[in-house]
């Protein structure tokens, strides 16, 4: 793995750093206006970048997703790699106007160029490395000066021209690959935690789906076939079916509803009791598709009843709940209440219920259950009847064994990642003015 260090500049303003106007070195481009009708909250579609796919601080935030389901002009098609930047913000914060991000890799559809983005080009024969423009349109002084030359009250603009005209000092090109390299170890390594994620996440629905749904274990022993799974564990299935109000299921097993094994954990708390750095998450920190939940708020300025839940519960978003919104807490915190709290019956059906409730099946359920049309929502009753197919405990507690090593290392991930950005941005101001020279070296 690739580490980073860095050391104190021998000179802090060396010759080789000069004063320059970012629109000495860039241009940028406006977005598309493309047309509401056809915009969409759910696929197909492509995907209109907006300033929701920016992180406070900057960065991609791919948990919030448009679609857009008509023509989109070419021109207007972002690629991996894109540095952008935010035009506008709609809250009242203004947290992300002006922040850069760059275009993720898109596994199927494309990118959008909406209006109130802006596209970041280097201009033809200027040397400067984009990863350290990145960088740069991350700092607390270029963020300063854009919220200082902004216009509007409850929604803020910005424009190219004003993020052009800020004034900085420019290192060495060299320099320039050396401080994105120092400051890109770390979001490389968010990265690759994110993929870990996935992965065991993938993993851990794969396995249950062949236990739980296809009952493939049963299927080999009852073709003679080797289950390859350890002989302790695969003499616990059974070798043939039984017809069930289900259709066919191993013998043995039973017919049963979610809340045999799941129950919905009803802790109310006002905020007036709620300590203001108590973690907070609300639907919009829910990734979709995702059980790993990276991001969450603090109570600050919450003004409603919130629900409380414990680190290693379930949260399934109850809210349009065909956006899959169902993770696992990191951490202890409050949450919406258009947010279900929930955890086994039993420890030992952990994994078992954590598969079902991620389960497309699970929300196809909900969403086809669901009361109201714009805003439709589900309910721990409606989900409490969800019918299953119950195997033995034993087999059950087996499989969370599995598992819950893959939810932890999850956790600890997650954790990591929320750490890591506290460090880079720390050194950030400091290799931008020069006062710290970053060095990289490898290590085993």
């Amino acid at each position: 793995m690739t580490q980073t260090i860095a050391k104190p500049a021998q000179d802090q303003q060396t010759a080789e750093w000069q004063t320059v106007k970012l629109g000495d070195l860039v241009d940028i481009k406006h977005g598309y206006a493309f047309k509401g009708e056809y915009f969409r909250e759910s696929p197909p579609g492509d995907l209109l970048v907006t300033p929701g796919n920016f992180l406070i601080g900057g960065g991609f935030n791919a948990s919030k997703y448009k679609y857009y389901n008509g023509d989109a002009p070419n021109e207007f098609v972002l690629h991996e790699g894109d540095l952008i930047v935010t035009m506008t913000d709609l809250s009242k914060a203004s947290d992300t106007l002006g922040y850069a991000a760059l275009v993720p890799k898109s596994f199927g559809p494309r990118f959008l160029h909406n209006q109130r983005i802006g596209r970041v080009h280097i201009k033809p024969d200027v040397r400067v490395d984009q990863l350290y423009l990145y960088f740069l349109l991350r700092s607390e002084k270029y963020r300063n000066e854009v919220l200082a030359s902004a216009t509007g009250t409850t929604v803020k603009h910005t424009s190219p021209g004003r993020i052009l005209a800020f004034e900085f000092q420019l290192p060495s090109f060299l320099e320039q690959r050396s401080i994105a390299s120092v400051l890109g170890s770390f979001d490389n390594k968010i990265e690759l935690n994110r993929q870990m994620n996935e992965t065991l996440e993938q993993t851990m629905q794969a396995l249950f789906k062949s236990w739980f749904v296809d009952f493939d274990q049963v299927h080999a022993k009852a073709e003679g076939r080797d289950t390859g799974l350890p002989k302790e564990i695969a003499d616990l299935f059974p070798d043939s079916f039984e017809d069930s109000t289900l259709g066919e299921i191993p013998k043995g097993w039973g017919v049963g509803k979610l809340s045999d094994v799941v129950k919905n954990l009803r802790r109310g708390v006002q905020p007036e009791r709620i300590d203001s750095s108590t973690p907070y998450i609300g639907l919009e920190h829910m990734p979709r598709h995702c059980i790993a939940l990276s991001e969450w708020a603090h109570a600050s300025e919450l003004g409603s009843n919130k629900f409380e839940f414990k680190r290693g519960e379930i949260l399934f978003g109850k809210l349009r709940p065909y956006f899959h919104k169902v993770g696992v807490a990191p951490v202890d915190g409050v949450c919406s209440t258009d947010i279900l709290v929930v955890a086994p019956t039993e420890k030992e059906w952990f994994g078992f219920a954590l598969g079902h409730l991620s389960s497309v099946d699970l929300i196809n359920y909900t969403s086809a259950g669901s009361t109201g049309t714009k805003m439709p929502r589900t309910s721990w009753g409606e989900m409490a009847r969800y019918p299953i197919v119950l195997p033995p405990t034993s087999i059950a507690a087996i499989f969370t064994s599995i598992v819950a090593p893959s939810v932890e290392k999850i956790i600890a991930n997650i954790r990591e990642s929320k750490t890591l950005p506290e460090i880079r941005d720390s050194l950030l101001p400091e290799l931008l003015s020069g006062k710290v020279k970053a060095t990289t070296y490898a290590a085993s």
